[in-house]
């Protein structure tokens, strides 16, 4: 980088580690001031590598990153400044990038000697750069800046593909559902399908593309499709059931990787910081065991980061025009967030409609009369026109249990079991029990419905993806729960179908659950292992994405609370 003429320093940081606190990475940042540029917006490029054992791709990512870089050390049309990070990515790629961007926004005080010094002094000498004393006058001990991030690309190459041509596959997933302005995503894909003529591809699950039922759906849309053209020719909503379920099981990949709020990629660290990022990933058909098809590769990969860069400098603003909030079909499809919040407001729309109804009908059930002929009937409406608030203690008390799951966490282990077991033993939860047995079961469904309609409606603002999946299981069980006991006492086929239903959802219902019969469904029953759903558990903690937050003060109170409407003893 310091023979291009570019402006290099090296930034420490230490990964977050609790076997070895004083290990430490070494980013290399190199940065091009642009000629046409005034130093206040930058383009990043970032090429994770493993500084300890290097191999064939991650030396192809490098040396894609290497040809861009030197290419636009000469152009005289840059506007942008240009920033290239090499990622020492041995302790993971995530945590070099974030560790790099927190530096970048908030400076630290000091010289590259100085920088974490006092934790861990011993490692500097076997971390010390040597350079040779033609170089060295280029390269700067301070933590170099350049300007606002316009955006960035993060370049991988992979393994051979089996694909007819060089694939690109486009990652775009931040954390808690957060995602590049589309457009950034349009360039990528035009530039890569119409100049370099790349597959491009993004992430889908397999599983649903050998799905019988989907394809039984997509073969009737694609005859509803033959129909109207067939009436009309200008009726061109027909789709062909290969493209109906390659689009559903793109589109059930999107919703997930976006509930689940981890980072698909490095590029996550932007969006936390308002960048808009993408990782691009691409694997050649053929392997890189010649000249002529390495430099083919590499001449393919360097237009395509080119031609990106271009598009990117030659903007007068950040990408603001598309949609930020949208779901993908493919690499060049997406549903907006216009279409699927329709879906989303269908769901949750019975939810208060009918907590009003439940609520108006248990008041008419104990009123004794609407116009009281004494004091002892007007003090008795009054008594039963604020019997909600039993209900409400119940329901406050179940979800203060949630919260005390969320932050359990981050308590010492003997804390926490010892809250557990005086919040479970505690004479508050079971105080009304013998009151709960005369009053009627649908007022507390009826602040059940309330509590998940407010905790949904609060979660698609946070993250949207993981308030639809949690909509899908919630809604129907709040809207079904019916005490059991009434309905076994009745013996009719209506109670009876409502007492499966009712086990079903509640089954279903049930956190971990619903994460093993949807990994079955999705990956097979054999592959289901007890600790799977704690590793996804913790790992949604460690990454604090919001569908833990959900999970732990939404959907298991609510669960909790339907359970205790189908066993209220009425």
């Amino acid at each position: 980088m310091s023979d291009l003429g570019a402006d290099v320093n090296y930034h420490k940081f230490h990964p977050q580690s609790e076997n070895n606190i004083c290990s430490r990475g070494i980013n290399t940042v190199g940065i091009i001031r642009a000629p046409r540029g005034d130093g206040k917006e930058a383009i990043v490029l970032v090429t994770p590598y493993n500084s300890s054992k290097i191999d064939l791709a991650e030396a192809s990512s490098l040396a894609i990153a290497y040809s861009v870089f030197s290419l636009l050390t000469r152009v005289t049309w840059l506007a942008k400044d240009i920033i290239w990070l090499a990622a020492d990515s041995r302790y993971g790629e995530y945590a070099p990038v974030s560790a790099w961007l927190r530096d970048y926004h908030t400076p630290v005080f000091g010289g590259f000697e100085k920088l974490g010094s006092e934790i861990c002094y011993e490692s500097n000498a076997h971390h010390r750069l040597k350079e040779s004393p033609i170089t060295e006058r280029n390269i700067s001990d301070d933590f170099r800046r350049a300007g606002t991030m316009a955006a960035a690309l993060v370049i991988k190459v992979s393994g051979r593909n089996k694909e007819a041509d060089d694939t690109l596959s486009i990652y775009a997933e931040a954390s808690n559902g957060q995602m590049p302005n589309l457009d950034l995503i349009n360039i990528v894909n035009s530039l890569a399908v119409h100049r370099q003529g790349l597959l491009v591809k993004v992430e889908k699950f397999l599983s649903l593309l050998d799905s019988k039922y989907l394809r039984i759906v997509g073969e009737v849309f694609e005859s509803v499709g033959y129909i109207a053209r067939s009436l009309n020719p200008q009726w061109k909503f027909g789709i062909s059931a290969a493209d109906y379920m390659e689009g559903a099981a793109t589109l059930a990949s999107s919703l997930y990787y976006q509930a689940l709020g981890i980072p698909t990629g490095p590029h996550g660290a932007f969006r936390d910081y308002q960048v808009d990022a993408i990782t691009l990933e691409i694997s050649p058909k053929a392997l890189l065991n010649n000249k002529v098809r390495q430099t083919e590769f590499l001449q393919r990969g360097g237009q395509l980061i080119e031609g990106v860069i271009r598009s990117v400098n030659n903007l007068l603003e950040k990408f603001h025009q598309s949609f930020f909030l949208y779901l993908l079909t493919s690499p060049s499809k997406f549903v907006s967030v216009g279409v699927y919040m329709i879906a989303f407001a269908l769901l949750v729309a019975p939810l208060p409609i009918v907590a009003a109804s439940l609520y108006s009908d248990a008041n008419k059930k104990h009123r004794t009369s609407p116009f009281p002929k004494s004091a002892d009937d007007e003090h008795r409406n009054i008594l039963q026109s604020w019997k909600w608030l039993y209900a409400a203690k119940q329901v406050f008390i179940i979800h203060c249990l949630g919260v005390f799951f969320y932050f359990s966490n981050q308590m010492p282990d003997w804390i926490s079991k010892i809250v557990t077991w005086i919040i479970l033993g505690s004479p508050i939860i079971y105080a009304y029990a013998a009151q709960s047995q005369k009053r009627e079961w649908c007022i507390l469904k009826s602040m059940t419905i309330s509590a998940a309609f407010i905790g949904l409606c609060l979660m698609s603002v946070i993250n949207f993806a993981t308030a639809e999946i949690g909509a899908l299981l919630l809604v129907p069980m709040c809207l079904v729960a019916h005490p059991l006991r009434l309905d076994l006492g009745a013996r009719s086929l209506k109670a009876f179908t409502r007492v499966a239903c009712n086990l079903v959802l509640g089954f279903i219902g049930f956190p971990p659950a619903a994460f093993f019969v949807l990994k079955g469904a999705f990956e097979g029953f054999e592959s289901v292992n007890i600790s799977d759903f704690w590793n996804w558990i913790a790992c949604l903690c460690a990454w604090n994405s919001a569908t833990y937050l959900y999970i732990c003060m939404v959907h298991l109170p609510c669960w909790a609370l339907c359970i205790w409407i189908l066993l209220h003893p009425c």
